[in-house]
This record gives structure tokens, C-alpha cells and sequence, in this order.
């Protein structure tokens, strides 16, 4: 029976140029009076805040329960949610009202993209001069973001301009970034799994960092074989359980970084590879490594704040693999049309299978007795009901996990029309620590969530 440690949560496996972060083991306690402030009190666990952002609208018909409360039959775009219906709340009646015109003329898609998490009214401007509102991510990083070795973690799947015009005179800025650190200052999404893989997982030091990867390339290394060494000190120090765990997280690293690049490994050392500077091509398979890489953001505590954008809003990406040869924008003015309806809802599905990945992999990561989705609060949505109407009240809003014992999920809720996004947001950064009295345009708190 190996002897068993106490350890900070801030414990690294080290090899050259690379600082692998723990996963939480039973080894491990809080240690500042900050993650003291967040972390529930039965659980020891952090709470935690994810935003997922789908472009263009939902077929709504396929998307909304007929019944409120427990008791509700789940439709058939959320059906491959069954399994997590103890983590799942719909909530139905919220409105982003700064995403509609409000005198300013057309431009839906790119106020959808930049009012989402702001609440606020972005400027109408294709120039330098744009201007929209800090969004609630930002708000809740700047607070408790000092207690994590990242603030927030922002992804994508499709980069974004920062200059031109992407929609009736607003600048390319608005449609391409959820994440807003200040009213001017967009958070630019990371769209290249190999780059959150080595910012996860490379060194502090970028001089140190740039030497250690070309000596790991040049010796054919991976990152995880760097930290080994390191990593099996540290077992021997540990409980059976802990052993367990930190060998199933060495194992889910492993895999991400072969899948990061399964065209150049060594038949004789699965684990060197040199990773490849572009994303995958394969839409489902970039979208679950970003799914995967995540996880693992949450996993070692690295971030307790994402957001993961899958389109660009008003993208136009056709989905051929799904037999949808259209593009997605194109497809949303259906005009009422039954075969670009059935595309729609085809891309939503996929969108949604996307979503229930990631749920799976958050549930099958245990801390102590619970998982990252208990902890969790994982926002799933649109800034766009209908695509057709390109209307911005009766938005498709999920939200899944229990905050910590701070959300009482299984639900459908029903709020009153015109009920401000903003109100969500103001919830949800209270159940973070994050006490503000007014975000955006909100009018007061949203109740029912406990």
C-alpha cells in the first residue's frame, strides 16, 4: 500500500518546458480563502460556468417541451439529453432585447453575437470605433479569475475578422466574438485545438517554452512523456484511488494529443507527436477535441470559466457530411419551407449531439462522490429564436449541471414574455460568488433556478 499525501491543488507534474496541472484528488483541500468563498461547502468542489453559442436559430418547433415543470416530455431535438434529464433545465420566455434593431436597421445576426453575453446594444459601426459592453464571462472572471491559472478560456471553430463589414454595417468584430473584457476590447477565440493543448500544458516561460518544444519535436517527444517521470514519483505517494485517477487523466491527455495529430506517430511511440498547426478538417472531430480539451480545462482547475462559440453568427457552413449541402445561413430563411426546415433541424441535431458529448465526458469525471457536472453550470444557446423571424425573444435556452447544490435541474421553465436574458446572468454569477446588482439590461434577478 503506497503512502498517501497531502497535496495543494496547485501541484504540477514537470518535465522540460512542460507543467501538467492535477485533477482534483482526494489528496487535495482548498487552500486559499478565495476558493473558499466558491466552493460548496459539502463538496469541496469549485462551481463552475460554461457557455456553448449556436448561430442562426433553432427549428423551435422541434425544440420546446409542451409542458412546464417535471413533469415534461423532452422534444425531439433535446431527446439525446434523456440520460442527463436530472441535469437538465429549459428555460423558455427570455428575451436578449439589445440584440434587436432598436432604430438601428438590419443587422441581426452580428448583434445576436456581441449582445449575448453583454446585454448591452452594440454600435453600429464598421470601423475601429466598435463598442458593445463587458459580457457576464468577464465580469465573473475578473472576480474570481485570480484563483485559476487561466481567468477564461475562449473557443471556437471558425475564425473571425477584425475589420470589415459582416452584416449591413456592422464590423466583423460583432459576429465573430461572444467574450468582451471591456466595451472595446473583444476576447479573440482560440480556433486551433493545438494551441489550447500546449497553453493547457506547455510552460510558463514562453523563451523556455519555444527551446523545450523544438528539443521534444527534434527527440519525436510528446508533452505527456515529458512529465512521466514526474508523474510516477507522485504515484507513489498516493491512495489506490488517487492512483486510479490520475491514471485515467493521464490516459484522456494521451488521447487528445494522439488525436491531435494521428497522422504522425511513430509506430513505436504512440506518444511522440508533432502537432499539427491547423485545425482539424473534419467539422465533428475539431469540435469534440475542443469539447475534450474543455473537460480537461475544467479537470486540473486550469479555468473555471469557458465559452466555446461552434459558428460564427450568420455563419454559412454547409454540413455535407450530414447531406445538407446548403449553407446554414442560407437555410434559416426557409421562408417556411418543409425541406429547409428538415436541413435545419438536422444541423440543430448535429449541434445537439455536439452538446451531449460534452455532457458526457463533464459526467464521467468524478470529484469525490460527484462529477464536473455537478459543479457545473454549462449554458447552451442561441441569440436568434427562429432564424426566418430573426427574432430575439422566446430564445432557445438550456442550461445544464447543479452549480454545486445551487440549481435544482429536471425542469422546464416558463418566464413571462420579455423576461431579460440579463436576469439569467445575474443568477448565475451570484451562484459563482459574483454579486453585482444590475448586469445589461436586466430588471431584477431570475427566480426558480433553486
Amino acid at each position: 500500500m503506497p503512502m498517501t499525501t497531502t497535496l495543494s491543488r496547485r501541484t504540477l507534474l514537470r518535465g522540460l518546458g512542460t507543467a501538467i496541472a492535477l485533477p482534483w484528488l482526494e489528496a487535495m483541500a482548498p487552500t486559499t480563502a478565495l476558493a473558499q468563498s466558491i466552493v460548496s461547502a459539502d463538496r469541496q468542489a469549485p462551481r463552475r460556468l460554461g457557455i456553448v453559442y449556436v448561430p442562426n436559430g433553432i427549428h423551435m418547433p422541434a425544440w420546446s417541451p409542451s409542458q412546464v415543470g417535471t413533469a415534461f416530455d423532452l422534444p425531439e431535438l433535446l431527446q439525446s439529453l434523456e440520460p442527463f434529464r436530472d441535469y437538465l433545465t429549459v428555460l423558455s420566455g427570455l428575451t436578449c432585447d439589445k440584440a434587436r434593431a432598436n432604430g438601428d436597421g438590419p443587422g441581426d445576426h452580428a448583434r445576436a453575437m456581441a449582445a449575448f453575453l453583454t446585454c448591452m446594444q452594440p454600435r453600429k459601426t464598421n470601423g475601429a470605433d466598435f463598442r458593445v459592453g463587458m459580457s457576464m464571462d468577464q465580469l465573473a472572471a475578473q472576480r474570481i479569475g485570480q484563483a485559476t491559472r487561466l481567468a477564461s478560456l475562449e473557443l471556437g471553430i471558425e475564425r473571425g475578422q477584425f475589420s470589415g463589414d459582416c452584416d449591413s454595417g456592422y464590423s466583423c468584430v460583432y459576429s465573430a466574438n461572444l467574450s468582451w473584457r471591456t466595451p472595446t476590447t473583444p476576447m479573440p477565440k482560440e480556433v486551433n485545438p493545438k494551441s489550447v493543448f500546449e497553453r493547457l500544458f506547455g510552460a510558463g516561460d514562453p523563451n523556455e517554452s519555444q527551446k523545450s518544444k523544438a528539443l521534444r519535436l527534434q527527440q519525436r517527444k510528446s508533452i505527456l512523456d515529458l512529465a512521466l517521470e514526474d508523474a510516477q514519483d507522485l504515484k507513489t505517494k498516493l491512495g489506490s484511488s488517487d492512483q486510479r485517477k490520475l491514471e485515467e487523466y493521464l490516459s484522456s491527455i494521451r488521447d487528445v494529443e494522439k488525436r491531435l495529430d494521428p497522422g504522425n506517430q511513430p509506430p513505436a511511440a504512440i506518444g511522440a507527436l508533432s502537432l499539427p498547426d491547423k485545425p482539424p478538417q473534419a467539422l465533428p472531430e475539431h469540435i469534440k477535441l475542443m469539447c475534450d480539451l474543455a473537460v480537461l480545462a475544467w479537470q486540473t482547475d486550469s479555468t473555471r470559466i469557458f465559452t466555446f462559440a461552434l459558428a460564427n453568427e450568420g455563419s454559412n457552413r454547409s454540413y455535407r457530411f450530414l447531406g445538407v449541402n446548403e449553407g446554414h445561413h442560407e437555410l434559416s430563411h426557409h421562408g417556411q419551407d418543409k425541406d429547409k426546415q428538415a436541413k435545419i433541424a438536422k444541423i440543430n441535431h448535429f449541434h445537439m449531439q455536439q452538446l451531449t458529448y460534452l455532457v458526457e465526458r463533464l459526467h464521467a469525471v468524478k470529484e469525490g462522490n460527484d462529477s464536473l457536472l455537478d459543479s457545473a453550470m454549462l449554458l447552451y444557446g442561441s441569440c436568434i429564436g427562429d432564424g426566418n423571424r430573426h427574432n430575439h425573444d422566446e430564445l432557445p435556452i438550456l442550461l445544464l449541471g447543479k452549480g454545486g447544490g445551487q440549481i435544482q435541474p429536471g425542469r422546464h421553465l416558463r418566464f413571462k414574455r420579455e423576461t431579460p436574458l440579463a436576469n439569467l446572468y445575474l443568477s448565475l454569477l451570484d451562484r459563482l460568488g459574483v454579486r453585482v446588482d444590475r448586469f445589461g439590461d436586466s430588471n431584477g434577478r431570475l427566480e426558480g433556478l433553486s
